[in-house]
């Protein structure tokens, strides 16, 4: 099985996959796409996604995008560890804890609206970093409702990671970024713990990342 990854250090839609990746124990190369130089619109990496977005999955010569989409279709691929439950309401429920950073609040964080909102309200770096803090707090404080529903376990289906781990670890991750804690989210902070416990988050956090050691140092 041939797997190319084509991400980012810091995107959180690249952070999913990999966390998938590694919990199948699938070997990929990485190619990074630096998409706060603006690779993604080089003609280069628009015939690899004409979404011109991170990540991108290429299984054999396929091209695969949208974070959601490629951890279904490795699950799908490589069946175990599941990470969709085969239980319909719990599929479902699953499913809908990772919709909350995927679809919700990550994309209001992108290059794409920062970028926007400078260029068309003059919002100075500052506000950008406080839209983003808020945007990623109120996802933190959706999770942490939802996680209030089923007290008890170490993650939020049970004992067994699933994709809605998945997109709580990614809030997680992106708080980090931003320089957050999530010490007033209790249930978060928890699983967060359970999760970063395991090899597969905590290589895949984007502070692991070589393009994060290569703009620190």
């Amino acid at each position: 099985m041939t797997l190319r990854l084509y991400g980012f250090w810091r995107s959180n839609a690249a952070f999913r996959v990999r966390v998938a990746l590694a919990l199948k124990g699938l070997d990929y190369d990485e190619i990074e796409v630096d998409i706060l130089s603006g690779d993604q619109f080089g003609s280069g990496y628009a015939a690899v996604n004409p979404e011109r977005a991170v990540p991108t999955l290429v299984h054999d010569g396929h091209h695969l995008s949208q974070s959601m989409a490629i951890i279904e279709y490795l699950d799908e691929l490589h069946a175990e560890p599941r990470l969709l439950p085969i239980d319909l309401r719990d599929r479902a429920y699953a499913r809908s804890l990772a919709a909350v950073s995927a679809a919700d609040t990550h994309p209001l964080t992108v290059p794409r609206v920062r970028k926007h909102i400078a260029g068309v309200f003059g919002a100075d770096p500052a506000a950008i970093e406080r839209w983003c803090q808020h945007w990623i707090s109120e996802g933190l404080a959706t999770y942490e409702r939802l996680l209030a529903r089923r007290p008890g376990t170490p993650f939020a289906l049970g004992a067994e990671v699933s994709i809605a781990d998945i997109g709580v670890a990614g809030q997680v991750a992106l708080a980090d970024v931003y320089h957050m804690d999530v010490d007033d989210f209790p249930n978060v902070a928890n699983l967060a713990k359970h999760c970063f416990s395991l090899p597969a988050f905590a290589t895949a956090h984007p502070f692991a990342q070589p393009g994060y050691h290569a703009v620190s140092t």
